[in-house]
């Protein structure tokens, strides 16, 4: 695409800024630093039991990226049984998501939201993200874009994406957008 140099008022750059970026503040106002995905750790007690629990999760997402949903399923309720912990529910709900149990699925994101604690939050964020896909794949877009939020403010990119997709004006704006630049060829 070419490069065209626009000439924008201040004040229209910050209403595009605010349809593509609508979780980053305005030039106008201070900065708010949100953190990366990548620097997203979950913080959990170091119990033999915990450790068990990890143990067996990370076999349930091996188990999945197989394909053998039943196995994993089991794997993660021994993971469960050994602690309850929000991150396994998140990953089951991942697991019940690909063999087509959205229902249930979302059940194991609301309680892992329940659960997560704020020491939890790439867990948090991960579950968000999952139940606004699902809240999407449903068509009910208020509960997604509250989840994408949620997610983006604690740092996803992929969060963030989202709610610029399924903002209205946004879409408005990229269709505008692209009929001048294909006026301008």
């Amino acid at each position: 695409m070419p490069q065209v140099n626009l000439k924008l008022s201040s004040h229209d750059r910050q209403v595009l800024e605010s349809i593509f970026n609508p979780l980053e503040l305005s030039s106008t106002q201070p900065s708010v630093s949100v953190p990366c995905e990548s620097e997203l750790a979950d913080v959990e007690p170091d119990t033999e039991a915990v450790r068990s629990s990890r143990e067996l999760e990370l076999q349930g997402v091996l188990l999945t990226e197989k394909g053998s949903f039943d196995e994993a399923l089991k794997v993660f309720q021994l993971a469960l049984n050994q602690a309850q912990r929000a991150s396994v529910l998140n990953n089951r709900a991942q697991t019940l998501r690909l063999a087509k149990r959205d229902g249930e699925a979302l059940d194991d994101l609301n309680k892992a939201l329940e659960m997560a604690s704020d020491q939890q939050s790439r867990t948090k964020c991960h579950a968000h993200c999952q139940r606004g896909v699902l809240y999407r794949k449903l068509d009910n877009l208020d509960a997604a874009r509250s989840d994408f939020e949620a997610a983006a403010q604690l740092g996803s990119k992929f969060a963030r994406e989202q709610l610029v997709e399924i903002n209205p004006f946004a879409a408005l704006c990229n269709q505008m957008l692209r009929k001048a630049f294909d006026q301008l060829q």
